[in-house]
């Protein structure tokens, strides 16, 4: 395995072509060890095709893919060894329990027999699937499934593990316990690769966030750097009636970058300094006798900075790449010596 100093993940100029279309175009990246890496972007992207190509799962057609230094096409199995994959659809066995999914991984994946009991037991209690283990997984509910996949992703303790969408199907509480899991990890030293379109969750998880589109990367830095490039801040106020609204949207133009939003009874205004500019607004509104009803101040999200970027908003739910799910393997871990689809 390579020296620390080497970057976890490394993409160096991929590209990947489905037919006729470009999936990837010359996407380069750099995951640092012991971080969580972001990637955000619509469906098809690329974002699906980096992670099967980081996988083993498919091959490039030009440029270098390296884990943990290991070129994913010179050294596939080696590579396997060292990774963990839950892919956007569950891939566990319907026909086997929970407890039998688990302990197949863990054969699979070459981990001590004496170990595979007591760490499949360990997954399903962290998951919270303790009660449900020796039922067959075709009962599961379709969150129980996607925590049972990500559960089998662990099973070996991979130092590198990709997450593609992983919360797609969970409830607010399963979101929050994996996000939970990903923080344990991350602090114990794992290096993530997360693919997601729920902007809060490369808000809270990512040390560094790349945005992809037609297979580049069009932005990349912390989120707070990202946020930063949408100089604006936006000023929301709302008024009892829309006569006074639009008596406010004239009074407060010139402290608006941009002319001001008027919706009925709120008014909204772009401002490339929050705070004076509030302070500015709720002083010349109490000159003027303008009563306001509530007031707020909106920094810039991520959603923001997507929709600027991309001119369109992000979806949750969908599909992402070409043949994203057609692979012979969707999640789990990438069991050693397998042969990638």
């Amino acid at each position: 395995m390579a020296g620390v100093n080497v970057a976890a993940i490394a993409l160096e100029g991929v590209s990947k072509r489905f037919g006729d279309v470009r999936a990837l175009d010359g996407l380069d990246l750099s995951v640092a060890p012991g971080t969580v890496y972001g990637l955000l972007g619509p469906n098809g992207a690329g974002k699906t095709t980096a992670v099967r190509i980081l996988t083993t799962l498919i091959r490039p057609d030009t440029g270098r893919a390296r884990v943990l230094g290991l070129d994913v096409v010179e050294r596939p199995e080696e590579v396997r060894s060292f990774i963990g994959l839950a892919g956007q659809y569950a891939a566990v066995d319907e026909n086997l329990t929970g407890r039998e999914n688990l302990r197949l991984i863990g054969i699979l994946t070459h981990l001590p027999r004496s170990a595979v009991k007591a760490r499949a037991a360990e997954l399903l209690e962290r998951f919270e699937l303790a009660d449900a283990a020796d039922r067959p997984a075709r009962t599961y509910s379709g969150g129980m499934r996607r925590r049972l996949d990500l559960a089998a992703a662990l099973v070996h303790r991979p130092p590198v593990l990709f997450l593609d969408e992983p919360t797609t199907g969970l409830d607010p509480h399963s979101r929050r316990e994996l996000w939970r899991v990903i923080e344990e990890l991350v602090g114990g030293g794992t290096t993530l690769l997360l693919t997601t379109q729920y902007l809060e969750e490369a808000d809270r998880l990512a040390a560094r966030v790349a945005v992809v589109d037609g297979g580049r990367i069009i932005a990349e830095g912390t989120t707070g750097e990202l946020k930063a490039q949408m100089a604006s801040t936006t000023l929301e106020l709302s008024f009892h009636d829309a006569r006074t609204a639009a008596r406010a949207s004239d009074l407060l133009r010139p402290l608006a970058g941009s002319p001001p939003l008027l919706e009925g009874t709120r008014v909204e205004l772009s401002v490339d300094d929050g705070q004076p500019a509030l302070i500015g607004a709720l002083r010349d509104l109490d000159r003027a006798g303008l009563a306001l009803a509530s007031v707020a101040l909106r920094e810039p999200s991520l959603d923001d900075v997507f929709l600027a970027l991309t001119g369109r908003r992000t979806g949750a739910d969908g599909h992402d790449d070409l043949n994203a799910g057609s692979a012979g393997h969707g999640g789990g871990a990438v069991p050693a010596g397998r042969r990638a689809g």
